[in-house]
């Protein structure tokens, strides 16, 4: 119901909003006080699934990146509304929000006027305060809101005003919601959009508090109500950056500037943001912000809508599907066949190795987590290489990246809304440490590293408490928990007929493993936790075959092994040859039913 488009490559083109009210080809610009204008070729349908664009260079122009954020009308989310105005003040316009808005943007489509925007958090009397959409003004007083607080089935306007209530005018109206835990929609319906305040903590910037919304968001619009600067909005496709060493990028939506990058604006968390390195976001003063859910709310019903898997000889794109979240990618050939760890949450360029202690580095033009239904690896390679890619999805996948404390029952949130049966941790900044591997058949005392073959035992690192759906709770241990240093963690967990957690006793000749599954294994990584033994993936592209299976070990650098036969294929999961007699663990992945 709402499209808002920006080049992001181009300074010199708007941000430009369609909405359906309006229609298809009608455009506004949120950065200019410009009437609505007609743009045959620009934004030129809505469909059930997206919109279509015409070859118009600020919607669609060659070789350009763009960006496009769509909303959807929803009650307890977002409406739209158009009026033509009648100059009489205390005018009511009704609308289907189903609750109070948290924030309302209105715009006069008719002639040139400013952005109106009502927030509920820009003064302890917001009926009385506006601020300009198009303009870095902190928020003023004014009679525009008639000095009525909006409802759950109206807002209130003043009288005879260009921007808001002309009789001459046309008008449309952008609703936003405020969930404050009364729920939204989704499995639990849950909180979906929050619009609130926050007071900044001023120079030297660096130490803001972390905006608790309930939610870790995908978008986040957030304006200085007290100073002159620019409206910032930042989301997790073009990147985030989590952690005290991301990189994020930004878009100014009052003017036409291209993508803004390499600074910090604030970080996230699992349940927030913490504003953090700028005055645009953490000077003195308060801040009006905007935040929407991430997505990933549903328990994937395929296992090809939350992981795929593709070997490239050549060439920089792989068709995935869906937004990737983590990428492991290993090259199939040399000596030095490292597995690199990308995450969407810790941006683009960023990277660990499985084999390595190393702290997390960058590789320019390494990859790119900012295409919708691919993943661009920015650097083509020449040599036989392979990806495993996965979304976040709840009960299957998760990613927190956190700050340790150095004390004993860390708490840590999570999103997976599942008890977590396997769980990787890395450090990222600072100090090399293993990569630890908690899983639920090992309990919380014994531990593996992921980028080595020792055995399971009995360590200091890892969990303090078992996980629970909600929750990680950490030792005081380096690896997991030094105080202020940044760390990542991988949780997995088993969906029935999708995935598999689980372990199994080898009893020295081969097992034959049930996962569940009605169609085989598109992925299997397993290793024997009783003797020194390598961490194995095997996959349906390289071949889960009777006979020789091509394997990479996550903890060595050495090329994949094609000379033995370690495991097999069956339609419920898969048999492990020449098994020890020690307790292994595994996690598998489905092919989708046939």
């Amino acid at each position: 119901d709402l499209v808002w488009i920006k080049d992001r490559d181009s300074g010199s083109n708007s941000n430009i909003l369609y909405d359906t009210e309006r229609g298809a080809y009608k455009a506004l610009i949120s950065n200019l006080t410009n009437a609505e204008s007609t743009r045959s070729t620009g934004l030129t349908g809505f469909t059930s699934s997206g919109f279509t664009l015409g070859s118009l260079g600020a919607e669609n122009g060659s070789s350009n990146d763009k960006v496009s954020w769509t909303f959807r009308k929803q009650p307890k989310f977002f409406d739209v509304v158009t009026y033509t105005g009648n100059g009489t003040a205390g005018r009511t316009i009704s609308h289907n929000l189903g609750s109070v808005p948290g924030m309302i943007i209105i715009k006069c489509t008719n002639q040139t006027e400013n952005w109106l925007v009502y927030h509920r958090g820009s003064n302890s009397s917001p009926e009385d305060y506006y601020l300009e959409l198009n303009s870095t003004g902190a928020a003023s007083s004014g009679s525009y809101w008639d000095n009525t607080l909006p409802t759950s089935t109206e807002f209130t306007i003043g009288g005879n005003s260009g921007p808001i209530n002309q009789t001459t005018g046309t008008y449309v109206a952008y609703l936003f919601a405020h969930n404050n835990n009364d729920g939204g929609f989704g499995p639990d319906s849950e909180d979906i959009i929050k619009c609130g305040s926050y007071t900044g903590a001023g120079s030297p910037y660096t130490g803001g508090s972390e905006i608790d919304l309930g939610f870790e968001p995908q978008f986040v619009l957030i304006k200085s109500a007290g100073q002159s600067k620019n409206w910032v909005l930042i989301d997790n496709m073009r990147g985030w950056g989590a952690g005290t060493n991301g990189t994020q990028n930004w878009i100014y939506p009052n003017t036409n500037d291209a993508n803004n990058t390499g600074g910090q604006l604030a970080y996230l968390t699992s349940t927030g943001f913490k504003p953090y390195g700028s005055s645009l976001t953490n000077d003195t003063g308060t801040y009006i912000y905007m935040a929407i859910r991430r997505g990933g709310m549903a328990t994937p019903t395929l296992a090809s809508n939350v992981f795929h898997v593709q070997s490239q000889s050549s060439g920089d794109t792989y068709s995935v599907g869906f937004p990737t979240d983590l990428i492991l990618h290993a090259k199939r050939t040399g000596s030095s066949a490292n597995t690199y760890v990308g995450t969407r949450l810790t941006g683009n360029d960023k990277y660990l190795v499985t084999s390595s202690t190393a702290v997390e580095a960058s590789s320019s033009n390494l990859w790119n987590f900012n295409l919708q239904n691919s993943f661009d690896q920015g650097a083509t390679t020449s040599v036989a290489s392979i990806g495993w890619h996965w979304a976040r999805a709840r009960g299957y996948f998760d990613v927190v990246t956190y700050i340790g404390n150095a004390t004993n029952n860390h708490e840590i949130k999570h999103n997976l809304k599942v008890v977590p049966e396997m769980v990787w941790t890395k450090q990222l900044t600072s100090d090399a440490r293993n990569f630890i591997v908690y899983h639920s058949a090992l309990g919380n005392t014994n531990t593996l590293s992921l980028n080595t073959s020792d055995i399971a035992g009995d360590d200091s690192s890892g969990m303090h408490a078992t996980p629970t759906a909600t929750s990680l709770f950490l030792k005081s241990a380096n690896p997991v928990n030094a105080n202020n240093k940044d760390y990542i963690a991988y949780l997995f967990a088993t969906v029935a007929g999708i995935s598999k957690v689980g372990s199994f006793q080898g009893n020295g000749g081969d097992v034959t493993v049930d996962c569940g599954f009605t169609n085989g294994c598109k992925f299997i990584l397993y290793r024997d936790t009783g003797s020194s033994s390598h961490w194995r993936v095997f996959d349906s592209v390289r071949g889960i075959n009777s006979g020789v299976d091509p394997a990479i070990s996550l903890n060595l650098t050495s090329a994949e092994l094609t000379t033995s036969d370690l495991v097999d294929p069956t339609s419920s999961g898969f048999t492990a040859i020449s098994t020890t007699s020690n307790t292994y663990i595994f996690y598998a992945i489905a092919n989708d039913p046939s």
